[in-house]
């Protein structure tokens, strides 16, 4: 049927949709979710101590970094969700059948031990974060461990779509926080948009801090689980052709919300650099900036904090769910209650409960687990898409119509190359950190 000025639809409610744009904005909605989930679920805890770091050490001289990967991750999470649609399959499902088993368990053991040592920062910064408002970590990290797992087993997909997109734009906030650090709009401007190393600051110059900090923000802005978990994810709403192109858009905009909010983290990091404020975790600058931008921003600081735990915890522990349920051939859906998928609900369960009791033990090393997480994710993520280009060009899989066309794979390998060399460099900056000239 061609395009009119007025389609006759009837949606559940019975209500006709009688206007093309409002035909497209229907289609629209109901299709968007996963690329805005993937994309500001990976603004977790982790992230957000690495934005306002990076902020309060070098002002907003690096947000032109954060520009830089605005299309890089686009282009990344287009891939998996045109593999999603095309397959109806997740991405563990994927590797293990067109890889064989050796390389699907190798991808799956990597992806589960990275998630559950991401999953002990998420409690972490929970921990952290309520303890400053005098709640205790035997209440808090509990608590918040129920609250997600009572979010899962409590409903089906779309309930828990709906709670998360709504966690998702409580992200918002950032933006008020952003305005009342009363930045330099000139010079924030144009450090998004010129590329410059900063010279002044703790650690001037090219130093180990400055390259480890630019590297972990590239790290912190694309994950290894983002790649499951969207996948995933499309399976389980069941996309059609049809919505590629919506998903599509839902991608991008989810990828520029989340640069966005990434930009303002760095925007509030920097009010600490202009005023000289020691920090060692976002609730510590949370209260040293109450001062200068008042007691609101501490208390939306903290909050901001335990949401981007629960966002990011969410997200992967879904992704371990459901990739372990694809490997072993378990039903694995939200659309299912817990007495038809209890394998798949299961693991979700085991990951948030074994995650958030070591975050309990007394005297835990956080600091090592966090860089362990930086550098395991770091090895991983060029891999990841490796395994992600190679299915994106298997025209036997796909078709001609959805497999790679040779644009993308110019602009993907040199994603490859790029994402492998910083990875190595991070690798190596962990392993000799003398390499760079320190501040």
């Amino acid at each position: 049927m061609s395009s009119t000025k007025t389609i006759d639809t009837a949606p559940a409610g019975g209500r006709i949709v009688r206007k093309a744009w409002q035909r497209d904005l229907l289609m629209f909605l109901m299709v968007a979710g996963p690329g805005l989930i993937v994309m500001e679920a990976d603004n977790d805890a982790g992230a957000v101590s690495t934005y306002v770091q990076a902020g309060a050490q070098y002002g907003t001289h690096l947000l032109w970094l954060l520009l830089l990967l605005l299309p890089i991750t686009y282009f990344t999470q287009e891939m998996v969700a045109r593999l999603g649609i095309a397959t109806g399959q997740g991405h563990a499902a994927m590797i293990y059948t067109r890889f064989g088993k050796w390389w699907g368990r190798f991808s799956l053991a990597d992806l589960l031990i990275l998630n559950f040592l991401t999953l002990i920062t998420e409690f972490a910064a929970v921990d952290l974060a309520l303890a400053r408002v005098g709640i205790p970590p035997v209440i808090a990290v509990p608590l918040s461990a129920a609250g997600l797992i009572a979010l899962v087993l409590s409903g089906g997909y779309l309930r828990w779509e709906r709670i998360t997109i709504f966690l998702c734009l409580l992200d918002t906030a950032w933006l008020a926080i952003a305005l009342l650090a009363h930045p330099r709009w000139p010079a924030v401007a144009r450090h998004a948009l010129l590329p410059n190393l900063p010279v002044g600051g703790p650690a001037g110059g090219v130093s180990g801090v400055l390259v480890f900090l630019m590297i972990a923000i590239v790290g912190t802005t694309i994950a290894p689980w983002q790649l499951f978990f969207q996948q995933s994810c499309v399976a389980e709403k069941r996309l059609r052709f049809s919505d590629l192109k919506w998903e599509r858009l839902d991608t991008l905009l989810g990828a520029c919300f989340t640069i966005v909010v990434a930009g303002c983290m760095m925007i509030a990091g920097a009010l600490a650099y202009r005023h000289q404020l020691p920090f060692n975790d976002p609730a510590q600058l949370a209260a040293a900036l109450a001062p200068y931008a008042g007691r609101a921003v501490e208390g939306l600081i903290l909050l901001l904090m335990v949401n981007a735990s629960v966002l990011g915890a969410t997200a992967i522990s879904l992704s371990s769910a459901w990739a372990y349920g694809e490997v072993r051939k378990w039903p694995h859906s939200l659309h299912k209650k817990v007495r038809e998928a209890p394998g798949f609900y299961a693991i979700y369960v085991l990951c948030i409960a074994a995650a958030a009791g070591i975050v309990l033990v007394p005297h835990l090393p956080l600091q090592l687990v966090i860089v362990s997480v930086q550098v395991l994710a770091g090895l991983m993520l060029p891999p990841a898409i490796i395994f992600l280009q190679l299915l994106l060009n298997d025209r036997e899989l796909l078709g001609k119509d959805l497999a790679n066309k040779p644009w993308n794979n110019w602009v993907n390998w040199t994603i490859v190359v790029l994402l492998f060399a910083l990875s190595l460099i991070l690798a190596v900056q962990v392993a000799t950190p003398g390499l760079f000239r320190q501040g």
